[in-house]
């Protein structure tokens, strides 16, 4: 899991035209809560939380005046076309503190030979892991299946300290057949018979 610390700024000018000033100077508002605590408005260096907001789950380690922080992404607000960020809401977490996440699923492995489709119910798991300890994804293997069967969410390994926080019976995965269009000439002489 990634740790990325970052330098953060309190701020105290609200509104558009504050948020607007902030975007400009290459940087993001942001908002930190949790434990009880007031929320703090902050503004983080614009590249820096990018990249980190790349990897799923980060870990960050806030310097907000002096004080050192970790804190999680909650929700992400980015621009509906150029895709830059608009504001960041951070949770505040402690080390060794279980937390709620979601986790990609990733898959591994071939179908069994023939026409078949895998679907992805889910693409992401709800898992509690501890803060300093969120996996990035997790991996199933499909090798050998066949149309019918199904992946369900207790089926996939977690990483050690991690537990599923999703129904257990949940489908994750299934595997279907693919249906075979009809030739054109079959459904003329089907539609003249009729």
């Amino acid at each position: 899991m990634a740790d990325v610390k970052l330098t953060a700024e309190t701020r105290t000018e609200f509104g558009k035209g504050a948020a607007r000033r902030i975007r400009r100077d290459s940087k993001v508002p942001a908002v930190v809560y949790g434990h009880g605590a007031d929320p703090v408005h902050i503004t983080l260096p614009g590249h820096e939380l990018n990249l980190a907001l790349r990897t799923p789950n980060v870990l960050l380690t806030l310097d907000i005046e002096g004080k050192s922080q970790l804190a999680i992404p909650k929700a992400v607000q980015r621009d509906a076309i150029k895709g830059f960020l608009e504001h960041v809401d951070l949770l505040l977490v402690n080390r060794g503190e279980k937390v709620n996440v979601e986790v990609y699923v990733h898959t591994e492995g071939e179908l069994a030979p023939g026409a078949f489709l895998l679907e992805h119910v889910l693409s992401t798991l709800n898992v509690e892991a501890e803060a300093t300890h969120i996996p990035e994804s997790v991996t199933v293997s499909i090798a050998g299946l066949s149309a019918g069967d199904s992946i369900l969410a207790k089926d996939i390994p977690l990483p050690e300290g991690t537990t599923l926080a999703t129904d257990e019976d949940a489908v994750v995965l299934q595997i279907l057949a693919a249906q075979a269009e009809e030739a054109p000439a079959d459904a003329e002489a089907e539609a003249t018979e009729a």
